[in-house]
């Protein structure tokens, strides 16, 4: 796991969806274009969380501009399907723990879109081990991505956004920097940092008419947790009260709403999206 947010945690591969499932995952036809036109970077966009916010922003007229690390294949996978979705867009490589690199690439993006409207800060990593175990390389990783990388790709679009009139700026969390989880010090830490800038980041930047908040995922049906134990996913799923994983498309659907105008006087929050599991 290197470039997709660290957000993709639980499913039951073998059992048929339930009716719930169905209707999250795949919602009625909508109408609203609520970013035609706009240009919207997405890190972390070659697969899981991020290849859903790439689609549902397609789908409402997004230019989107998918960020990845490493995994080529999969970022043209996620082109084609936000071409499918009706939108356009481009895949580009960088490391976001590189501040040189995000740069170049922003620049890049500013020099043939004019602006960046909507950046969703969605790349992290993790390295569980337990904390007596837990070496130096294993802390450095985590928090340079999942904290640095936050920092490099804001800093990096705040100035075009400014220029701009404006922007909106999606960080997406982790529920275990609200629920201890035995394993995941350097991962709590750095998600729990995310918030922290969020809140501080967005208070800072409201008078320039930048709006940044966060989503707080929890169990997700995708990626990761196809690995599981079947046994761990049944306890992880029994501690949910809605009784079911999420899907992308609901966390997708909610880091929209908070770059989009419906959210307009919304500044500094984190979104849970977990199904009560942190209530």
């Amino acid at each position: 796991m290197n470039d997709d947010t660290r957000n993709e945690e639980a499913t039951l591969q073998s059992r048929p969806p339930t009716a719930d499932e169905e209707r999250a995952a795949h919602p009625p036809p909508t109408a609203r274009r609520r970013f035609e036109g706009r240009t919207v970077l997405v890190t972390g966009g070659s697969r899981g969380l991020g290849r859903a916010m790439a689609v549902a922003f397609a789908a409402e007229g997004a230019h989107l501009i998918l960020g990845y690390l490493a995994r080529d294949k999969e970022a043209a996978e996620s082109l084609a399907q936000v071409r499918a979705a009706g939108g356009d867009g481009q895949a580009i490589p960088f490391d976001v723990s590189k501040r040189a690199e995000v740069d170049a690439a922003v620049e890049a993006i500013v020099r043939d879109r004019g602006r960046v409207d909507v950046l969703v800060n969605n790349a992290g990593i993790a390295r569980d081990e337990l904390f007596p175990l837990m070496d130096q390389q294993s802390w450095d990783e985590v928090i340079a991505t999942n904290l640095g990388g936050l920092f490099h790709c804001a800093r990096a679009v705040v100035r075009p956004m400014m220029s701009a009139g404006g922007g909106a700026i999606v960080n997406v969390g982790a529920v275990s920097a609200l629920r201890a989880s035995p394993g995941q010090v350097n991962y709590a830490a750095s998600k729990g940092g995310l918030l922290a800038f969020t809140r501080a980041l967005g208070a800072e930047l409201a008078p320039r008419g930048i709006r940044v908040n966060a989503v707080i995922p929890g169990a997700i049906a995708s990626g990761l947790a196809s690995r599981l134990d079947r046994r761990i996913a049944e306890r992880i799923r029994g501690n949910i009260p809605l009784g079911r994983f999420g899907t992308a498309e609901e966390v997708a659907r909610a880091v929209l709403f908070l770059a989009s105008e419906d959210a307009a006087y919304i500044v500094g929050h984190a979104l849970v999206v977990d199904g009560g599991l942190s209530a």
